[in-house]
């Protein structure tokens, strides 16, 4: 249970915690106990922990909703422009701490709690994550709408609200099971359903000309329902709103079935619709060409400009009766697009112009341009969309005669650009003819947008230089970079309070909204104090978690043993096979000399696998195998241990992140676009290994290299071997411990009742591994040795590790939103306080005046 605080803790805690008044306090015992009467209908005697649980959330989100109208009141007033995030991704995790820590509740809170007599953490253990994605890409858009409220923008997110998040994964006899992730069966505390914004949404059908134009017609309707969560800004009374949709069946749904008697079916046949929304596809980087994951991606669009251009005809400035010019609307409304999953927003955009507005195409184009920007996530060829024509004749008939349309127009200006370069108006067309027709959704965001950027400074770079090459020679200023971040109130004042507190005392509490003033510390790096009190919060946060791994794995965990930590999705290019081959490697070490000395490790390793890719399960039963070999060794003893953490979602994150001693970020140069992982790692003090790929790049350069482990091939070096042809039974012979290593997982060391179970793992890392394992080994195995030999030194370590995070400023996503805004969405952040609740209505409208709109 929570221990009241000491009046020393709580001024040491009062910046970044909130304050604790004793109006406060019995503010929040007031409102839990009448929730957990009113809303929840219990009483103490009855109540369960998920009670108590809704009865706080129900209590902090009562302080949310007069600061959330206050907001939509503020924007009305203001009529700012206005920025939509469109993601069919929001990795949200868990909303009630977050909510507390932005509202400056959090001591309130932890008071009250006390002395109701219950235990907060226990509480918020209860909240289920929001587990509406599959990992980097959902998550970044989590962080982005985070910050957007913190600097004050206007923005909004838009996605789809799954009844079905990530499925939980369950670890049976080494092997990944998928169980369905019923997120929502003891209901959503944050969500408001808003049937009144009901919106319709329409599929298949046929196209008529008429003498008005194109018609749409015969369509099946589906209706999107509205759920909108508040998005509280850190300290400053915004609280933005991310609006998910629902799939529901109209009444008419299927009333032929009705009319021929068949009521019944009617009825049932509803949940066809309804299934749009059902579940999210449990894919990282890969393109499932499936008829409903087009259908969610069109639903989504489809709503969200309904409602976007809604919003933009109810703006104030708009006379009643006077019908609204569109000439205005890109100065009034920036969308982005996340990945190309919403490319569809630019064909739908111009068909609502063209055929319901009636405007000329010329000009409908030019406002679509103006208003779209494009994001890029990803390099690997099997993540980029690319939709077969036949599957989209179907399902929109319309908007695939927009997208030859918009193809045609695109062509011709090649064709009159480069004449006779047949090849290079192949290239760049939006419909690829290899092996059946299919339209590059990738293509398609570059041409109908006026910005398109890449998550990291090298992934920029390879969009620019490779793979959207002929794009970029031809508008070069299109192309731009907004390197990806984190943020620091999550990944740093919630999931790491003890080292949240440790640098407010150290350099003051503002570093929240401003992360570059980390850059501070680097004045504490030779302190012996601040050494020893970084030290110390890392090992507080070690003890923490290796008490609940011994809960949860029945493993004793030696708590002083350096934490090795390689948590994210299980993919090919990831390497946790290169990992894995190191884990060996350390074993055989061990056995081979169980008395040389050896700095104890704890390598815990988790992710999830998409469910239908074989190899990426395989490779997790191979770590659980050498994990059970290694963990029952009794020569290994508190030397070694592996972990496989199962499930690995949000808040495991942030239990697993602050305790980590080594990052592990090993991917292949040149696979990995960004990686937001590593940035969270570096924040709450570990030390990265890793590759020249993605951020990691970007880190060296903050932290300089020398304060990293950098190991392996780069880019040039990646390509180079493609030339000369990447053979690996070449390293297999030359390094004996690595052909050791091989060996035992081919003769079935760790697994003696089945020698041949990974001999798919085997084939694949001789024949055809494209992320080239064995490359990188030898130069992995050495940079391992160096880390092991710098943790003998803890106070070196510790300097190290002070100079990573004073290093970290830069990878805040307030920096990354900042740029977006200043240089893609012509808006301007600002640190304005909108009027909290309690203040008069005309306090509004003094504050909108007061906000001139500045010219960016």
């Amino acid at each position: 249970m929570a221990t009241p605080l000491t009046d020393q803790e709580k001024r040491k805690q009062i910046s970044i915690r909130g304050i604790v008044g004793v109006e406060n306090v019995s503010e929040v015992k007031k409102g839990f106990n009448r929730h957990l009467h009113f809303t929840l209908v219990k009483d103490r005697n009855v109540a369960t922990q998920r009670d108590y649980f809704f009865a706080l959330a129900h209590t902090v989100r009562d302080h949310l909703v007069g600061r959330w109208i206050r907001t939509q009141q503020f924007y009305y007033e203001a009529d700012p422009k206005r920025v939509y995030y469109l993601s069919l991704e929001f990795y949200m995790g868990r909303t009630l701490e977050n909510t507390m820590i932005n509202l400056g509740l959090q001591n309130a809170c932890d008071e009250a709690i006390y002395q109701l007599g219950l235990d907060i953490e226990d509480l918020e253990e209860m909240e289920e994550d929001a587990g509406l994605g599959n990992g980097g890409l959902g998550r970044l858009a989590a962080c982005f709408l985070d910050s957007m409220a913190t600097l004050g923008l206007a923005a909004y997110g838009y996605g789809i609200r799954y009844e079905y998040g990530i499925f939980n994964q369950k670890i049976r006899e080494g092997w990944q099971v998928e169980e369905a992730d019923d997120w929502l069966r003891h209901g959503n505390p944050w969500e408001k359903a808003r049937p009144e914004y009901m919106l319709p949404v329409h599929f298949y059908g046929r196209v008529e000309q008429t003498r008005e134009g194109s018609k749409w017609v015969d369509t099946q309707v589906v209706l999107a329902m509205p759920y909108d969560t508040p998005i509280p800004g850190y300290m400053n009374n915004t609280v933005n709103t991310m609006r998910l949709w629902s799939a529901r069946a109209p009444n008419d749904f299927n009333l032929r079935d009705f009319n021929i008697g068949d009521y019944i079916q009617a009825v049932l046949n509803r949940n066809l619709a309804e299934n749009i929304t059902r579940v999210l596809y449990p894919n990282d980087n890969f393109f499932e060409g499936k008829e409903l994951r087009l259908k969610q991606e069109y639903f989504v669009v489809a709503a969200t400009l309904q409602d976007i251009i809604r919003r933009f005809k109810a703006c104030k400035k708009v006379s009643p009766g006077a019908s609204t010019s569109f000439d205005t609307f890109p100065d009034k409304v920036a969308i982005q697009l996340n990945d190309t999953h919403p490319a569809m927003a630019i064909p739908e955009l111009m068909r609502i112009l063209v055929d319901i507005e009636k405007l000329p195409w010329d000009k409908a184009w030019d406002i679509t341009k103006k208003t779209f920007a494009y994001t890029n996530h990803t390099v690997l060829p099997e993540a980029l969309e690319r939709w077969p024509v036949h599957l989209m004749e179907n399902l929109l008939p319309r908007h695939l005669q927009i997208i030859y349309e918009i193809n045609q127009k695109h062509l011709d200006k090649m064709a009159a650009l480069f004449p006779g370069d047949m090849d290079r108006i192949r290239r760049m067309s939006l419909i690829e003819e290899d092996g059946g027709k299919k339209i590059n959704m990738a293509h398609l965001c570059i041409v109908g947008s006026h910005a398109v950027n890449g998550v990291a400074q090298i992934h920029s770079n390879i969009i620019k230089k490779d793979v959207f090459r002929d794009f970029s020679e031809l508008e070069p200023d299109k192309f731009q970079n907004k390197t990806n971040g984190i943020t620091p109130r999550r990944w740093l004042l919630l999931c790491n309070a003890g080292l949240a507190e440790l640098i407010a005392e150290t350099i003051g509490e503002d570093y929240v909204k401003d992360l570059s003033q980390l850059k501070k510390l680097i004045n504490f790096v030779d302190n012996d104090n601040f050494i020893r009190d970084v030290a110390k919060v890392k090992q507080d946060n070690k003890v923490k978690f290796a008490q609940y791994l011994e809960k949860e794995y029945k493993v004793k965990i030696n708590a002083s043993s350096m934490f090795d930590v390689h948590v994210k999705r299980i993919h090919e290019y990831k390497r946790q096979l290169l990992n894995c081959l190191h884990i060996i490697t350390m074993y055989n070490r061990i056995k081979k000399d169980p008395t040389a000395p050896f700095v104890p490790r704890t390598v815990i390793i988790g992710g999830k696998a998409a469910p239908g890719y074989h190899m990426a399960k395989t490779i997790i039963k191979l770590i659980t195998s050498v994990g059970e070999v290694v963990n029952s060794d009794p020569a290994v003893g508190n030397k070694l241990k592996v972990i496989f953490l199962e499930n690995y979602r949000v808040s495991l994150a942030e239990k697993v992140i602050p305790a980590t001693d080594l990052s592990e970020q090993i991917s292949t140069a040149g696979t990995e676009a960004s990686g937001t992982g590593n940035m969270k790692f570096m924040l709450n003090g570990a030390l990265t290994i890793g590759t020249m790929d993605g951020a990691n790049v970007e880190m060296a350069e903050e932290a300089g290299e020398e304060n990293l482990f950098i190991f392996g091939m780069r880019v040039e070096d990646v390509a180079e071997l493609d030339k000369k042809g990447y053979d690996a039974r070449e390293y297999y012979n030359e390094l004996p411990e690595l052909k050791h290593v091989i060996d035992q997982i081919k003769s079935g060391f760790f697994s003696p009742k089945q020698p041949d179970l990974f001999n798919d793992v085997i084939n694949m890392l001789f024949n055809h591994d494209r992320f080239k394992v064995f490359a990188d080994y030898e130069a992995y195995v050495k940079c391992q040795e160096r880390v092991s030999k710098l943790y003998k030194n803890p106070k070196e370590w510790t300097k190290m590790v002070i100079k990573n995070i004073a290093a970290s400023g830069k990878f805040s996503s307030d920096r990354t939103i900042k740029e977006y805004a200043q240089e893609i969405w012509g808006v301007a952040p600002t640190d304005l306080k909108i009027p909290p609740p309690n203040e008069p209505r005309e306090a509004i409208e003094e504050t909108a005046k007061a906000v001139k709109p500045k010219k960016v």
